[in-house]
């Protein structure tokens, strides 16, 4: 899998939320100013290329739809991006935006709950 352009992935979110649809479907729902109908298109045939996205035929016009899951994706881009700016470590990245986002008690104990959930359903496993 490799990671998506900032309009690439702003398609595939589009496509995430419509689980299928048209080009004009994907354009409908992008904010405005709205990119040209063949900007949309050439992006979700670059997101067909890379993987990302399937479709079905009908005639000339294809009613696209995801292959890969949007959690899926997700759990990758985090994981690049934790290995890229905090060498891998969650847990530099849970004391770094503890730290530069001044998390207030409620936060930390928020986020202790979390983490302890998650132990618990590892060891039960």
């Amino acid at each position: 899998m490799r990671e998506l352009t900032k309009a690439e992935e702003q398609v595939m979110k589009i496509l995430w939320d419509l689980k299928k649809g048209f080009v004009k479907d994907i354009l409908e729902k992008m904010p405005d100013p709205k990119p040209a109908y063949n900007t949309v298109s050439t992006i979700v045939r670059i997101l067909e290329k890379k993987g990302f996205i399937g479709y079905k035929a009908y005639g000339k016009t294809h009613e696209y739809f995801p292959l890969i899951e949007q959690d899926k994706y997700k759990t990758f881009y985090l994981k690049n991006f934790v290995g890229n700016y905090f060498g891998g470590s969650f847990e530099r990245l849970v004391s770094f935006f503890a730290k530069s986002n001044d998390m207030d008690i409620k936060e930390l104990e928020d986020l202790m709950k979390y983490v302890e959930e998650d132990i618990k359903e590892k060891e039960g496993e």
